[in-house]
């Protein structure tokens, strides 16, 4: 089992950057599988991006392909999430994902994944 903690998360001006973090209990953050969800208000909640226990091939989806980075760094058991270039229909609570998997494709799903965080709010006024 593992528990997810967000932070990060803040207002900014459209065209601003954020970088959100997740850190993970326990000391098997590396055989996890991670992903990054949003959900804005009256919406369901919707992928972001996501990478294996190895981040070798980051997903991101097409919507913030050129402006968001998922990695992560397993000796500090942290996913991160850059966003760069942010505009209003970011905004949105952010949620990591964690699925115990040594597969070295990409979980794209909510219900791929078994343990949630709280979630940051991200707010990006225009």
């Amino acid at each position: 089992q593992v528990h997810l903690v967000e932070s990060g998360g803040g207002l900014v001006q459209a065209g601003g950057s954020l970088r959100l973090s997740c850190a993970a209990s326990g000391n098997t953050f590396n055989k996890y599988a991670m992903g990054w969800f949003r959900q804005a208000p009256g919406k369901e909640r919707e992928f972001v991006a996501a990478c294996n226990w190895r981040c070798n091939n980051p997903y991101s989806t097409t919507s913030v392909k050129d402006r968001f980075t998922i990695s992560r760094d397993n000796a500090k058991n942290t996913l991160y999430l850059q966003m760069n270039s942010l505009k209003s229909e970011d905004t949105a609570v952010y949620y990591c994902a964690a699925k115990m998997s040594d597969y070295l494709g990409i979980y794209r799903s909510r219900g791929d994944y078994n343990y949630w965080g709280q979630g940051t709010q991200v707010t990006v006024s225009s």
